[in-house]
């Protein structure tokens, strides 16, 4: 696993440690099984964002503090210039661009997301709230709730994220789309 998994990994194990809490309870209350809570917190493990934002949610912190380790201070705007959002690699499929990691208490969490292309099958996530998609580059194949939908670049989703939903790059090129998770 990559360096940057470890660390949210050693973020995790951190967090758990100063709410004083075992690995068993800290399951339990984000609603997952202990073996699975100790794969993520191992850092040889791909970490999920749907169970990101779970331990956020359950735990009362920042999602940013979780991914980047900074604390975010703005409370009346944030700015993300281009290119320079806190980024997470959770895989080579996969990359997420925070775009308001620094925003303290945000309401919503938007990150510009890329997908390469490849032959895997779509893998499929849940986390609480909804999410807004809007394609940015690319065509992209969304499964929600079993449901099959083919965006094209300028195309938007709004949907609710408890239901099973994955993506997959199409016509052999990367996928670029904003996501906003609320």
């Amino acid at each position: 696993m990559n360096d940057q998994i470890k660390q949210i990994a050693e973020r995790l194990r951190g967090l758990r440690d100063a709410l004083d809490l075992n690995v068993e309870d800290a399951a339990a209350k984000i609603g997952i099984d202990k073996a699975e809570y100790e794969k993520y917190e191992s850092g040889n493990s791909d970490i999920p964002m749907n169970f990101l934002f779970q331990v956020a949610q359950t735990f009362g912190v920042e999602i940013s503090a979780l991914i980047s380790g900074d604390e975010a201070h703005a409370n009346a705007y944030f700015v993300t210039r281009k290119g320079t959002g806190v980024k997470v690699e959770r895989t080579k499929a996969y990359k997420y661009q925070a775009l308001a990691h620094g925003f303290r208490n945000a309401k919503a969490e938007p990150f510009e997301v890329t997908v390469e292309p490849n032959d895997n099958p779509v893998y499929l996530n849940t986390h609480p709230g909804q999410e807004f998609n809007l394609i940015l580059e690319g065509t992209m194949l969304l499964n929600v709730a079993g449901n099959e939908v083919v965006l094209n670049e300028g195309d938007s989703i709004y949907f609710d994220s408890t239901k099973p939903h994955g993506m997959k790059a199409l016509n052999g090129k990367k996928v670029r789309f904003l996501a906003v998770i609320m």
